[in-house]
């Protein structure tokens, strides 16, 4: 059962920038960006010149994406729940956890950045969902295999997310932060899916310049790791109370 807890507060809203901006970089990275239009045009079951020309397909990916984004979303709030619960049960450890939670996701960004290389992380684990192109419930059905099949890629960015749920122990704040990914993430999709002829160019240099994405993504995770590690979102929050104070008023 989800408590009755204040949702948002200053405390939280920090973490909910830092939650949709990793959804936004995990839909920019390179194992996924670059597959973003055929798999629309497969949800859809029309072809990507289809997706190109034609306003009826579009509308069509975009019922399509729609469904898509509430598959990954259902796992995502899973997720949320079961590490905010994991949070909970671990909160008499808190001090020890979140410290350790925030080293291994500033391993994470240092990969990210280049500093070394982790094998596994370069890896994807796709997963077979046969042939459900063209239809809503295959959409689901492919928006739940992409988040578990994508988890070896979205992995870092993902952990990061899961560690601040974990860290927030409450269910409800933890599963707030799961939505505010998986809007990060899932949003851009349907954008795509209504604008794909305009957002063509955008997409392209967004491909070209994948290394720098890479990078920002891993100084995101590095920096959100030093937080976790040093206690600094506590010490954020209180800034955004001084700097304003009608936040304290929010929940």
């Amino acid at each position: 059962m989800i408590e009755p807890l204040t949702l948002l507060d200053a405390s939280l809203l920090p973490a909910i920038l830092i939650a949709v901006t990793a959804g936004l970089l995990s839909f920019l990275s390179p194992c996924v960006l670059p597959i973003v239009p055929p798999y629309l045009a497969y949800m859809g079951g029309v072809s990507v010149t289809d997706l190109d020309e034609t306003a009826a397909a579009r509308r069509k990916v975009m019922v399509a994406a729609a469904m898509f984004v509430l598959g990954l979303s259902t796992v995502f709030l899973l997720l949320g729940m079961a590490f905010s619960t994991l949070g909970r049960a671990l909160l008499q450890w808190q001090g020890w956890f979140v410290p350790i939670a925030g080293i291994v996701v500033m391993i994470f960004g240092a990969h990210f950045i280049g500093v070394f290389r982790i094998g596994v992380l370069d890896r994807e684990a796709r997963m077979d969902t046969g042939s459900q192109g063209g239809s809503a419930l295959g959409a689901y059905v492919l928006g739940l295999a992409f988040a578990f099949g994508w988890t070896p890629c979205l992995g870092p960015i993902l952990g990061t997310i899961l560690g601040l749920a974990a860290s927030e122990a409450s269910i409800s704040r933890g599963t707030v932060l799961l939505a505010a990914y998986a809007a990060g993430l899932g949003i851009p999709f349907l954008l795509v899916a209504a604008f794909f002829p305009r957002l063509k160019r955008p997409m392209a240099w967004m491909k070209r310049h994948m290394d720098r994405i890479e990078r920002t993504s891993g100084l995101l995770l590095w920096t959100v790791g030093l937080m976790m590690v040093t206690g600094q979102f506590t010490a954020f929050s209180f800034w955004l109370l001084e700097r304003f104070p009608a936040l304290a008023a929010i929940g």
